[in-house]
């Protein structure tokens, strides 16, 4: 069903069923021949004072502000971090498969800029790994190969965000394990573990904030005392680390995380700002429709981090 808005337009143009018949009654490549027509009319339509005009009303494409060599230099130096922690870097195209993030997640295609032949531009690292390991699997038939991704890349939300230190395109740095389930959750207590550990590093170690914590949320789609259990094999394995569990929304519905979600949060002059979230997805099932696929992600504001540290948020 349209939104009110674009009903609103179809009625004005005496076409209600317009967005129906596009949708249903053309196969992808034509629906992309008609719109690559459309938009080459209304391009030819625009003066070069007029294309000026237009980018200056843009909030999506004006460039970062945010110095580029300091900004690449500290890039190569996390990148290398990770890939030390056994975690390989990857370069993704600067866009995805239409549907990366609204096919397997419970995401908007509205906040996500959709573009032609098939693609959107890049929103969340994230969910193009999942889809980078999914093909990797199922063309070498090694469903139950680990594999372990790491990636800072620019990308970019549509949806407007009115708060000091955000912007509509930014780089983040991010972390994805996948591999299968192995009983007892010993994958989950070994991929979390081993996140949260490369996180208290990096943040400690690299950016040199004054502390370094994490907290556990509980969510629906894992049986029993998921959450306690993960969280004692944890705090076994490190006996300094600062994890506690987040029961103020105790098992919420959540259909983004699955059992749980961690939040990381760092210490710097004395304030405390959340850099980092992630937790356990179920899209390599999906893209598999295997079971006993499992996916962790770790997701932190490279961007933001700089901010942060140059007291411009």
């Amino acid at each position: 069903m349209p939104s009110q808005i674009v009903q609103k337009i179809l009625e004005r143009i005496g076409r209600p069923d317009e967005v129906s018949v596009l949708a249903n009654d053309l196969t992808a490549s034509e629906l992309n021949s008609l719109l690559l027509e459309l938009l080459e009319v209304k391009t030819n339509a625009i003066s070069a004072p007029q294309l000026l005009n237009l980018y200056q009303d843009n909030r999506l494409v004006k460039p970062a502000d945010l110095p580029v060599i300091e900004m690449k230099q500290i890039e190569l130096d996390v990148v290398r971090i990770l890939a030390d922690h056994g975690f390989s870097p990857i370069e993704l195209s600067p866009v995805t498969q239409l549907g990366s993030c609204s096919v397997v997640g419970p995401v908007n295609q509205k906040k996500i800029l959709s573009a032609l032949r098939g693609t959107e531009v890049l929103a969340d690292s994230t969910n193009a790994i999942a889809l980078h390991v999914s093909d990797l699997k199922q063309k070498d038939k090694t469903p139950d190969l680990t594999l372990r991704f790491a990636n800072i890349q620019r990308q970019i939300r549509t949806q407007s965000i009115d708060a000091k230190g955000f912007t509509p395109h930014f780089r983040v740095g991010c972390l994805v394990s996948c591999g299968q389930a192995e009983g007892q959750f010993n994958f989950e207590k070994d991929m979390l573990n081993e996140h949260l550990r490369i996180m208290e590093y990096l943040f400690l170690h690299y950016y040199k904030v004054d502390e370094v914590s994490f907290r556990l949320l509980p969510r629906a789609g894992y049986p029993g005392k998921f959450v306690e259990e993960i969280a004692d094999y944890i705090k076994t394995q490190n006996r300094s680390m600062k994890l506690n569990i987040d029961s103020s929304g105790e098992r919420k519905v959540n259909n983004y995380y699955k059992g749980s979600q961690h939040k990381v949060d760092i210490t710097v002059r004395g304030q405390t700002y959340e850099i980092g979230d992630g937790g356990f997805v179920d899209w390599t099932q999906k893209l598999l429709q295997n079971k006993k696929e499992r996916m962790l992600s770790t997701g932190f504001g490279f961007d933001f981090m700089y901010r942060i540290l140059n007291g411009q948020v």
